[in-house]
């Protein structure tokens, strides 16, 4: 359900299905990393770690010297720099090269290295296929068996151009007609939401839902609450009470299927939202996916 203004309000209708009702629900995941000690504490950085089904959130404040290693990473991840003064130099699949702040890069499987050159903060995003990082999770007990409803996590195509690092800016102006500023790679889709400049207009809410996927919403400045609401089923043993959750910067909540849901501002801020495979409907709007062309659909 989305008021006239929100661009989702043209997504195509999804085709009726017949569903088995659930059976099961599990519960929204809250990291309000600015509550918890950090999971990694090295020299010059400080890390926090939470997870969802498919999909972990390491934030990361660094200082200059700081290192960021992968090894034998296993599929392609991404790298968030939100703020404009950072700076970091890159090392992967056999290249080197310096990316500034206020920019996203997806990274090659195999090795990898992120040198930060200038302080600030930084967001990897991965495939829980990292093992040794989602056992890091602050969270990671939630997940000793996997959550109900969630379809199995499956890579989109490569990119017809082979692996390399690609980077993408993130001042992208806001177009009336597109969904927030999205990026997708093989794995993970990425949408960099309009910042709010204030709180949101409680008569233009977004309740809505998805019927296989989770949703990571991250809040990088600012606060939200996110409003989660469970269907109803003949089973009244599963029923849930509704969430009204209040989460400042920094902040992952993960959204499980089919949990109806909607998020209001209550200050200027900024989220993203991430979705671990990336989603076909917003892929099929022409000009929402901003790097299209580097990333075939399947």
């Amino acid at each position: 359900m989305y008021d006239a203004s929100d661009p989702r309000a043209a997504l195509a209708a999804a085709p009726a299905t017949v569903r088995p009702a659930p059976t099961r629900f599990a519960g929204a995941e809250y990291a309000r990393f600015y509550e918890l000690p950090p999971q990694e504490e090295a020299e010059g950085l400080r890390g926090w770690y939470a997870r969802g089904q498919n999909f972990l959130v390491n934030h990361v404040e660094a200082a200059a010297g700081a290192i960021l290693a992968r090894a034998a990473q296993p599929d392609e991840y991404v790298l968030l720099l939100p703020d404009a003064a950072t700076r970091v130099e890159i090392e992967a699949g056999g290249e080197r090269r310096g990316l500034d702040g206020n920019s996203l890069a997806f990274i090659p499987p195999g090795d990898s290295r992120v040198t930060v050159k200038a302080p600030g903060r930084m967001i990897r995003l991965f495939t829980t296929r990292a093992g040794d990082l989602a056992a890091r999770a602050v969270n990671a007990a939630s997940y000793a068996e996997p959550h109900p409803n969630v379809a199995p996590l499956a890579d989109w195509p490569a990119p017809p151009g082979g692996w390399r690092v690609r980077s993408y800016g993130l001042d992208v102006p806001p177009e009336p007609t597109r969904f927030g500023r999205i990026w997708r790679c093989t794995t993970f889709m990425v949408n960099y939401l309009d910042p709010a400049d204030g709180p949101r207009d409680a008569t233009k809410m977004s309740p809505h839902h998805h019927d296989d996927f989770e949703q990571g919403s991250l809040v990088l400045d600012g606060a939200y609450t996110h409003h989660i609401r469970w269907p109803w089923t003949t089973d009244m043993t599963i029923w849930r009470p509704d969430d009204h959750e209040y989460c400042a910067a920094p902040s992952l909540t993960v959204i499980p299927p089919p949990a109806i849901h909607t998020s209001r501002a209550e200050m200027a801020g900024q989220m993203v939202d991430i979705f671990c495979p990336p989603r076909r409907d917003f892929s099929e709007k022409p000009g929402w996916v901003l790097n299209a062309g580097d990333y075939p659909m399947p």
